[in-house]
Parts: structure tokens; C-alpha cells; sequence
């Protein structure tokens, strides 16, 4: 009886090990979920600004820009510049959480291997995994935050571009 319930507890302890990943491949998923929101709010944004850039750019054919119209353009020039280098932090943070979540997965699948095969060497690559993932996340935290701090500036561009 006493082995059954050693044997029992020593899974429930494996499963709750097997848990501390997984938490933080949900929450990558979350932050995951609200980047790819951002980076489709970014991808239109750009789209609008070329339609608009594409119809004043057919007005020269029909009359000549006036200079509201040309300081438009650069406006808009300078703005899809701006969009592009926000995409790219979008991007880069959405790599460091799917590599996250990879290292997560990793970490978890390590820890059921040495729970079954009882290999205790693998502890430390098994504790690196983890770290690395925690890093990552780190990582896309901070282009995240870079990606915000750039989406404030270009509403403060168009805000003073209009004023």
C-alpha cells in the first residue's frame, strides 16, 4: 500500500511539473493572441494610407495637387515608414513568444522523458530550456513595449500633422 501511494504522489509530482511549462505556453498564447490583433490593426493601417496615397496620386491626372494635398503625401510617406518599422517589432516580438513556447513544450516533454526513463542528467538542460524560455518571453515583452511606445509617436505625428 505504502508503494502505491508513493507511486501516486511521485505522479502527481510529475504531472505538476509537467504543469509549470504548460502555464507559460497559455500565457504565451495570450500574449501571442493580442500581438497578432496588433500586428492585423498595423497591416491595415498601412493599407488604408497607400489607398488614400494611390487616390491622391490619380488626382494628378485630373488636376494638379494643391500643397495641402502634397503635404499629405509626405505625411503619408513618413507614416507608412514609421508603420513598417512597428511591424517589424511586431514581428519580432511574436518570434521570441512562438520560440518561447517552443522551449516550453520542450522543457515539458523533458520532464516526462527523464520522469519515465529516471535520467537525472538531463535536470540542468531541463532547467536551461525553461530559462530560455522565460528570456524569450522577456524578449517579446520588450518588443512589445518598443512597439507601443512607436505606435504612440505616430498617433503624436498625425495629431500634429493635422493641427
Amino acid at each position: 500500500m505504502d508503494y502505491l501511494s508513493s507511486g501516486q504522489l511521485n505522479v502527481v509530482s510529475i504531472i505538476q511539473l509537467m504543469l509549470a511549462p504548460a502555464v507559460m505556453i497559455s500565457a504565451c498564447g495570450l500574449l501571442l493572441l493580442g500581438m497578432n490583433n496588433r500586428y492585423s490593426l498595423v497591416v491595415n493601417r498601412i493599407r488604408l494610407l497607400n489607398e488614400e496615397k494611390r487616390r491622391l496620386l490619380l488626382k494628378i491626372g485630373e488636376r494638379p495637387l494643391t500643397t495641402e494635398d502634397n503635404i499629405r503625401l509626405e505625411s503619408i510617406a513618413r507614416q507608412v515608414g514609421f508603420l513598417v518599422y512597428r511591424i517589424k517589432l511586431v514581428r519580432n516580438s511574436v518570434l521570441s513568444y512562438v520560440l518561447a513556447v517552443a522551449l516550453f513544450v520542450l522543457t515539458s516533454l523533458l520532464l516526462g522523458i527523464t520522469s519515465v526513463l529516471s535520467i537525472i542528467k538531463l535536470n540542468y538542460f531541463i532547467i536551461l530550456t525553461f530559462l530560455l524560455g522565460m528570456i524569450f518571453v522577456l524578449i517579446g515583452v520588450v518588443f512589445a513595449g518598443l512597439e507601443t511606445k512607436k505606435g504612440y509617436e505616430i498617433i503624436q505625428f498625425e495629431v500634429a500633422a493635422h493641427e
